[in-house]
């Protein structure tokens, strides 16, 4: 496949810059939980940066953006319904604890500049795709079918949650119906497989080499700001949370299992 060096630093500049206009914004709002929805955005922005400055566009560009574009408005839109009115986050609340005095000004570089780093480099593929010339094949299929299962997973998990908690009797309990019942954290499962079926459309244009951004992503979900950071706390938030934990797969959905087991 063609590849520059130029898309590439084109899109992390365009990630770069989208990450210091969302600081900007914190600034103002004293709350840089703001990071959480432009998220999904920074990657739509680095699939532009690659889309505008690639050499030759592949067959796959339109299928490709037109998946991301679907996946990070979703997403961005949901976290920005879900924190509208809220206060900041208590994840940053502990982050800006743990990094202050002068957090606003660190903040620029230990939220959103991190974030945009990694959104780009977890896009990759995306560049992969967009530049391959190879014909759509089986890989690319199976790519699709990989990132419709997830994106089911991540939206209805999402949905599913979201009306549990809007009802004021379920105020302190744990969710443990619909995928819930089969995995603890049907959203970040659902992630992990939207970026893995990107890979596979990466792969079937020759992108193999792109191996460690579907890694880094699942590392993020699986240990740094996904079930790891979320489990952390919760079970002292919720006293019933450990009997789901007990009972109920973490990530990779499975059926419900006796305590005993």
């Amino acid at each position: 496949m063609m590849f520059t060096a130029q898309p590439v630093l084109f899109a992390l500049g365009g990630a770069l810059l989208f990450g210091v206009a969302g600081w900007l914004v914190s600034l103002v709002r004293r709350d840089v939980s703001i990071v959480d929805s432009m998220w999904s955005l920074m990657f739509v922005i680095s699939a532009l940066g690659y889309a505008s400055q690639a050499d030759e566009l592949g067959p796959r560009t339109s299928l490709v953006l037109v998946m991301l574009v679907i996946w990070a408005l979703r997403l961005s839109i949901y976290i920005g319904w879900r924190n509208w009115g809220e206060e900041e986050d208590y994840r940053y609340q502990q982050i800006r604890k743990n990094n202050s005095p002068n957090f606003p000004l660190k903040s620029l570089y230990i939220v959103f500049g991190l974030q945009a780093v990694l959104a780009w480099f977890v896009s990759l593929p995306v560049l992969a795709a967009i530049s391959g010339q190879t014909p759509l094949g089986l890989l690319d299929g199976l790519g699709v079918a990989l990132w419709i299962t997830g994106f089911f997973f991540e939206s209805v998990g999402d949905f599913q949650l979201a009306r549990f908690r809007a009802k004021p009797e379920n105020q302190g309990k744990v969710m443990r119906t619909g995928l819930w019942r089969f995995t603890r954290h049907p959203n970040y499962f659902g992630d992990f497989c939207v970026w893995w079926g990107f890979y596979l459309v990466a792969v079937s244009s020759g992108g193999w080499w792109t191996i460690l951004s579907p890694l880094m992503m699942s590392f993020l979900l699986l240990k740094v700001s996904g079930v790891a950071m979320l489990e952390k706390t919760i079970a002292s938030r919720r006293p019933k949370y450990a009997d789901y934990i007990a009972s109920t797969n973490a990530f990779f959905p499975g059926p419900s299992r006796s305590k005993d087991q």
